[in-house]
């Protein structure tokens, strides 16, 4: 165990801060694109909401594996798509802004859904007094129902965020180093010690992933909407 832990415990924190910042970058871009996907499900253009309706339903049922193995085989590999300046961890680097793409690809998808199941709990009556004004769609949609449906999703987009921080692991299918490959290396060298080595990796992710619902269950009291 002390040989274990001499091998696992140097690595385990630039495994996981790797996987940190999976999770922070592609949460971001997941919220944003999704956002501007949940506007275009609802849009009065039917365009718009064709195509919204058709990116949800076609990426949400694709393996998120095989998003991943696309976004570095197809896009890098055969369109020559590069997102990382060429230096000495050109390859390190590439992998890993292209692993972060895959996750939002894939997360906006349950974003854009979370949203949307928002949309549900705001009045009606206020997005008609707002027409009535003579507001138009984008800020009747982004000044009064898109802030009140945040507020009413804290909650469920904790769990889209969970579940990304889970999902992180799937970057270990193109080289990105973060705690998953770190715990298959490990396995390589210590085959032996299986058990404890998914027990340390679990700890970690259970350690992040409670820390995001404490946050998210915190911040949905706090922020929820008063009717």
């Amino acid at each position: 165990m002390n040989e274990l832990w001499s091998d696992i415990g140097p690595a385990l924190w630039p495994a996981y801060w790797v996987t940190l910042k999976l999770t922070f970058f592609a949460a971001i871009g997941a919220l944003v694109w999704g956002t501007i996907l949940a506007g275009m499900r609802v849009s009065p253009v039917p365009v718009m909401r064709m195509f919204g309706t058709w990116y949800v339903n076609i990426v949400r049922n694709t393996p998120l594996t095989l998003i991943v193995i696309f976004c570095s085989i197809g896009l890098y590999q055969n369109l020559g798509l590069t997102l990382a300046p060429e230096n000495a961890n050109f390859i390190k680097n590439n992998n890993f802004w292209l692993a972060v793409l895959g996750f939002v690809v894939y997360t906006s998808t349950f974003v854009c859904e979370t949203l949307r199941s928002g949309f549900n709990t705001v009045p009606l009556g206020q997005a008609e007094a707002a027409r009535s004004l003579g507001l138009g769609f984008s800020k009747v949609f982004g000044i009064i129902v898109l802030p009140q449906a945040i507020r009413s999703v804290i909650g469920p987009m904790g769990s889209v965020l969970i579940a990304l921080t889970k999902n992180t692991t799937i970057a270990s299918a193109i080289g990105v180093a973060e705690a998953s490959l770190l715990m298959k290396e490990q396995i390589e060298n210590h085959a032996d010690q299986i058990v404890a080595i998914f027990a340390i990796i679990a700890v970690g992710f259970m350690i992040i992933t409670l820390l995001e619902g404490y946050v998210f269950g915190f911040l949905a009291k706090r922020l929820a909407v008063r009717r």
